[in-house]
Order: C-alpha cells, then structure tokens, then sequence
C-alpha cells in the first residue's frame, strides 16, 4: 500500500516535471496576458484624473517584461547540459557528473517538483500583491506615493526576475541552485526592511498607509522565513539535492 502511493506520488511528480518543462513558453504567454490584464484593471479601478502617467506604465511594462527577459536569459546561460560542480567539501564523496546522472534519483523530482512550482507561483503571487497595494499614478502626486511606487516597483521586478531565473536553474540542474536560491531569500528579507525604511522617512506618510505597508512588508518576511524553514533543510541534507545540484553523496 505504501509502495503504491510513494509510486503514485512519483509518476505525478514526473508528470509535472515534464509539463514545466515543455511549456515554457506557453507559460511566457500566459504570464504576459495575466499582466496585461491586471494592468487594465487595476488602471479601471484607480481614481486617475486623466491618463496613466508615465512612471505608471513603465513600471507595468517592466513588470511585464522582466521576468520572461530574466526567463529567456537564464535558459541560454544555463544550457541544456549542467556543469560539473566543485569538489571540495568535507564530509562528502564528490561523484562527478557522468556518476551522478547515472543515479536514480538524479534530476529535479520528487519534493524539488513542488519547490519548482512553488518559485513559479510565487511570481504571480507578488505581482498581485503589488497590483492590490498600488493604484495607477497619474499627474502630481505627494513625495511619500512616488517614493512607495518606486521602492515597490523596484521590489517586484527584480524579485519575479529572480525567482523565475531561480526557477529555470533548478530546472536545468544547475549547480549554482542551492547557492543561488539561499542568497535570493537573503536578498529579499534585506529588501523588505529596505522599501520600510526608504518608505518611512517620508514625514507626510498617513498614519493608515504605513500599517498597511508594515503589514504587507510583515507578510513578506513571513512568507520568506517559512520558504527558508520548510525548505532549507531539505537544500542541504536530501540525496537527491545532493546529487543533482552537487554531484556528491554522503561517505
């Protein structure tokens, strides 16, 4: 029974594995037509007094644009083919790449399937978070709105950009993974205490506005310190991390 359902979990993880690898592109265009959307509507709904003004837009096209660009990159430097990965560490006994792609649980399955899809999610998850914070700017607004739309802005683009590039080197078994999602997380707690503390030295910031900021910052952090405790050890002690991603086993 036992052997049924661990056998059942894994042809489902196989499957998924082989739907996010051939549809990266229709995955590219479904992200696109999301935005765009997202873009429309949230322009309907915000009290404008004409058009869209231009820091506006160009944060919606950056939005739009970044993560497929950050996609398209990170599939030409990572290749089809991985890298061998360094040899030095203690404790473990290095393989080499041939060995490893030879062990059965080489590649991104099992658990990594949901790690997977757990970076791509997260990239519509925080350009809607974004799209609810911030309304569509138009004309002159006070220092404090243009400073949150930036600092937000900023916030947004690059961390789609590189979970989706996160994404596509845990895809293509790149070495680099483990190290490169690890200083994402690093990088995007700093973040978060960065935009409050940019955001908070507005003196005419309202009252209302910054709990809701702190509050959305706050979600953040959370969301990031509960990815680092469910996922972290598995980064360093599972076998099959080991191999894939290290070219190593335990002596």
């Amino acid at each position: 029974m036992i052997h049924a359902v661990r056998q059942r979990l894994t042809d489902r993880s196989a499957a998924m594995l082989l739907t996010l690898e051939g549809r990266l592109s229709q995955l590219m265009t479904a992200w696109l037509l999301l935005v765009v959307a997202a873009c429309g509507l949230r322009v309907a709904t915000s009290p404008l007094e004409g058009a869209p003004g231009a820091e506006t837009l160009l944060s919606y096209l950056a939005l739009a644009a970044a993560p497929i660009a950050s996609m398209l990159v990170a599939l030409r430097w990572f290749g089809k083919v991985p890298g061998e990965a360094p040899s030095s560490d203690r404790g473990w006994n290095h393989v080499g790449l041939v060995a490893a792609r030879r062990h059965p649980l080489y590649g991104p399955g099992g658990l990594m399937v949901a790690l997977l899809v757990g970076m791509l999610i997260n990239v519509p998850v925080r350009a809607a978070e974004y799209f609810a914070a911030l309304p569509a700017l138009s004309g002159h607004v006070p220092a404090w709105l243009a400073t949150l739309h930036l600092a937000m802005t900023a916030d947004v683009v690059l961390f789609t950009s590189l979970y989706a590039v996160a994404f596509v080197a845990a895809l293509r078994r790149a070495p680099l993974f483990p190290k490169l999602l690890c200083a994402i997380w690093a990088a995007d707690l700093v973040m978060q205490v960065g935009v409050a503390s940019a955001v908070a030295k507005q003196g005419d910031l309202p009252p209302a506005v910054g709990a809701a900021l702190h509050q959305l910052l706050d979600g953040n952090v959370l969301k990031v310190l509960v990815s680092i405790a469910l996922w972290l050890p598995y980064l360093i002690l599972s076998t099959r991390v080991n191999i894939t991603y290290r070219h190593r086993l335990p002596i």
